[in-house]
C-alpha cells in the first residue's frame, strides 16, 4: 500500500507543481509617487518579470502632468524599473491614476503616495480595479482599511503559509488544541513581524523562506509518524510548535510589508491592520477548508469511512503531498542562496 501512495503522489506532485511551486503569487507591481517639491514628483515604477520581459502594464498619470507614463523600464535582476520626475500644473489630491493592462494580468498593483500636504497612502489595484482616485484626506481608519485588505491578501497568496496552517489542521484533531495552536501562530508572528517592520530585528530573507519551507516538511513528518508510536511533540505541546514557527513566518510576512512600506503617521494602525487582515485570511482558509472536508464526508461517504478506518494511509498519502511540495521549496531556496 505504501509503495502505491508514493505512486499517486509521484503522479500527482509534477500536476500541481506548476501552479504551487512558488510560495508566493507572482509578485505585484509597485509605485512610489514622492512629491518633492510643490506639484514636482518622483515616482519609481517596478513592475513584474515575465520570461525575461516587462509585464504589458503601465502607468498613466494625469494629463496635467508632463510625464504621464513612465520611459523605457530597465532590468535590475528580478524586476523591470522606471525613476523618472514629473511636474504637474497642480496637485494629485483629487486625481485618477490609473495603471493599463492590469485587467489584462492576475497580478495586484500596490501604490504608495507620499504627499507635502498629506500623510503617507497606500492602495492596491488589480485586474477589476485598475484605477486609484488620490485621496483630497487620509484618516486613520482608512489606513487600517487599506492594511487589512493588505494582510488579508497576502496570506491567501502565501502558498507556504497557507500550507502550514493545512498541515496544523490535518494533524490536530481537537478543535479547542487546534485553535490554542492557531492562536500561538497567529500571536508569534505578529510580534516578529512588528519588529522587523520597525526596524528593530533585522533577518536576510533568503534563510527565513528556507526555514518556512523546512517547518513544513517538519510537520509533514509529524504526520506520517502521527499514532505509530504515540502521541507526536506537535500533538501534545501544539501552541509551542505553532509559537516556535510562527516567528520564523513573521518575518517572511515582514519581507512583504517592506515593499509595501509603512505610513509615517500611522504605522502601529497599519501594523495592527495588516496582523487583523492576515488573521481574517487564515480564519477564511480554515473555515473553507473544514467546510470542504465536511461537503467531501457527506457527500461522498466512502471518503469518511476510508480516513477513519485507514487513518494511517491518510497520514501517510498527506504527509507524501504536503511534505514533497515543501521539500521542492526548500531545496530551491536554499539553492537560491548561491544563484
Amino acid at each position: 500500500m505504501r509503495i502505491i501512495i508514493v505512486c499517486i503522489t509521484t503522479l500527482v506532485l509534477p500536476a500541481l507543481l506548476p501552479s504551487v511551486v512558488k510560495a508566493h503569487a507572482l509578485e505585484p507591481g509597485y509605485l512610489q509617487i514622492t512629491e518633492r517639491s510643490p506639484d514636482v514628483y518622483r515616482l519609481f515604477w517596478r513592475k513584474p518579470d515575465v520570461r525575461q520581459k516587462p509585464m504589458a502594464i503601465s502607468v498613466l498619470l494625469p494629463e496635467h502632468c508632463e510625464t504621464a507614463s513612465p520611459p523605457q523600464p530597465w532590468y535590475d535582476g528580478s524586476a523591470w524599473i522606471s525613476d523618472w520626475t514629473t511636474q504637474c500644473s497642480h496637485e494629485l489630491a483629487g486625481d485618477l491614476i490609473s495603471i493599463p493592462g492590469l485587467q489584462d494580468t492576475q497580478t495586484d498593483v500596490l501604490i504608495r503616495l507620499d504627499l507635502m500636504d498629506l500623510p503617507e497612502v497606500s492602495a492596491r489595484l488589480i485586474p477589476d480595479q485598475t484605477v486609484f482616485e488620490v485621496p483630497t484626506d487620509v484618516s486613520s481608519f482608512s489606513v487600517l482599511l487599506t492594511y487589512i485588505g493588505l494582510g488579508t491578501d497576502h496570506i491567501l497568496e502565501g502558498f507556504d503559509h497557507l500550507l502550514f496552517v493545512f498541515a496544523l489542521l490535518v494533524l490536530i484533531r481537537d478543535r479547542w488544541r487546534l485553535l490554542g495552536a492557531i492562536t500561538a501562530f497567529t500571536l508569534a508572528h505578529s510580534i516578529t513581524l512588528a519588529l522587523a517592520s520597525l526596524g528593530l530585528v533585522h533577518v536576510p530573507s533568503p534563510p527565513v523562506e528556507a526555514v518556512i519551507a523546512l517547518s513544513i516538511v517538519f510537520l509533514a513528518v509529524e504526520i506520517a509518524k502521527r499514532n505509530s508510536s504515540g502521541s507526536r511533540l506537535s500533538e501534545r505541546w501544539p501552541w509551542i510548535v505553532s509559537f516556535s514557527f510562527g516567528l520564523l513566518h513573521g518575518l517572511g510576512f515582514a519581507g512583504a510589508l517592506s515593499e509595501i512600506g509603512l505610513p509615517e503617521g500611522d504605522i502601529f494602525v497599519a501594523l495592527l491592520g495588516f496582523n487583523i487582515g492576515v488573521e481574517i485570511g487564515q480564519i477564511l482558509f480554515v473555515a473553507v477548508v473544514l467546510l470542504l472536508g465536511a461537503a467531501l464526508s457527506r457527500m461522498i461517504p466512502v471518503f469518511a469511512h476510508l480516513r477513519l478506518e485507514n487513518g494511517q494511509i491518510w497520514n501517510t498519502a498527506t504527509s507524501y503531498v504536503v511534505g514533497g511540495i515543501a521539500s521542492f521549496w526548500l531545496v530551491e531556496r536554499v539553492a537560491g542562496f548561491w544563484a
